[in-house]
């Protein structure tokens, strides 16, 4: 199939959100040409429906693009898990996606749009989910994964799924910002046989959004607040704009606030807000354990700052001794596993949980699982037994010594 695929969402169109003209929908038109600036999917005419019999993401097809090719490895209907000793909190676990991340759900959408638009190769710069992400559903639809990654600067469980999955891997020294400049450049110079699927691909986000319809789903009704780690700054965006379309086909009746969430050494968007700064101060050397949002300069700034502001939220910033204490109160307390970056939004709900008024409802996004990045580290004795008989002795003291159960005899 040819590039610009015939009749490609007729009831779909893009618009820029700096100079506000309008395109035909296009699944390779990813920057306005009058001025560059980045473009949003608007509908001309919205479906009856939400959800179909699909599979994966395809599920909602009626607010997807239309494309001849649905690539899938069953991503989605993630676990929507209340919080023990928080009445009304709730996890959205996208760490029970395919390949561990929220990532799949837009990559589903992304690579299926490359495959139409008859792309060879599809490249992502990455911090480490895209990489992993980009290159399953690659291989899925038969296409090559070419990753850029900052040199030294990606948690080993994503080299690792990118690796197995026989993407090739280019380094850059530098961080994320220096890979997504390359892969932007290259995009523009290769033409169609390269497709980019980062998050300045509309497209890709568009999958992004289908959390926001598995949320309404799973409680009935959508939350007053949804707490969103943000990084490169599209998928608060996203799932904000999943709710609009509920909202506008009359799904829903109220919509949520949207808070976004950044580490205290990537924190652009979030210092920008406080300081009352017309545009961010980006940061030229990001800094956080949470590898997944070290991002200093986030293309999707402007989307993210439509997103809260539309909702009425804002994007704050915590620290990395917030962060890694929120990932183990989360594991040790709900038993949910999450990556340093995902516990960013329970660190954000603990900073204002104080300001939320009571009875509200609060989902926390977990954008990816723990063992994503396992290099953080933990504080870790175990008792040391060398025999079976000694094992048993250890047990017993460790039972008795908690009160775990009767007294066991000898």
């Amino acid at each position: 199939m040819g590039l610009g695929v015939v009749g490609f969402d007729d009831n779909m169109r893009l618009r820029c959100m700096v100079c506000g003209e309008t395109y035909k929908a296009d699944p390779i038109l990813f920057r306005c040409p009058r001025c560059g600036g980045l473009l949003e999917v608007e509908y001309t005419r919205l479906p009856g429906v939400l959800a179909t019999s699909g599979v994966g993401v395809w599920r909602y097809s009626p607010l997807l693009p239309r494309s001849a090719t649905r690539v899938t490895l069953g991503e989605g209907l993630t676990p929507l898990v209340d919080v023990a000793g928080a009445r009304g909190v709730y996890v959205k676990f996208e760490g029970a996606n395919p390949t561990g991340s929220f990532k799949d759900r837009g990559m589903a959408v992304a690579v299926s749009l490359a495959r139409d638009a008859g792309a060879r190769v599809v490249l992502a710069a990455s911090t480490g989910n895209t990489s992993a992400s980009a290159s399953a559903y690659a291989r899925r639809a038969g296409l090559e994964p070419v990753i850029v990654l900052p040199r030294g600067r990606i948690a080993r469980g994503k080299l690792f799924q990118a690796v197995l999955h026989g993407a090739t891997v280019v380094e850059v020294e530098g961080s994320f910002d220096d890979a997504l400049a390359a892969v932007m450049r290259f995009s523009r110079e290769a033409g169609g046989v390269v497709y980019p699927v980062n998050s300045f691909n509309q497209w890709r986000l568009e999958g992004q959004k289908t959390l926001a319809y598995e949320v309404v789903e799973q409680l009935g009704y959508a939350p007053d607040y949804v707490f969103v780690p943000v990084g490169n700054a599209g998928n608060i965006y996203a799932i904000w704009r999943g709710f609009k379309d509920m909202y506008a086909m009359g799904i829903i009746d109220e919509l949520p606030v949207m808070i976004g969430v950044q580490a205290a050494g990537a924190a652009p968007l979030a210092r920008m807000l406080a300081k009352g700064l017309r545009e961010p101060e980006w940061v030229e050397k990001p800094e956080t354990v949470a590898t997944a949002i070290r991002i200093g300069k986030p293309v999707n700034w402007m989307r993210a700052l439509k997103a809260v502001r539309e909702s009425g939220g804002t994007i704050i910033e915590v620290s990395d001794r917030e962060i890694l204490g929120a990932q183990l109160r989360l594991a040790r307390e709900t038993g949910l596993g999450v990556e340093p970056a995902s516990a960013a939004s329970m660190a954000g709900y603990l900073r204002l949980r104080d300001k939320i008024p009571k009875g509200s409802e609060t989902v926390l996004v977990a954008t990816g699982h723990a063992l994503k990045d396992p290099d953080v580290p933990l504080e870790f004795k175990p008792f040391r037994a060398g025999s079976p008989g000694e094992a048993v002795a250890i047990l017993r003291e460790i039972v008795e010594g908690r009160g775990l159960g009767e007294q066991v005899e000898a």
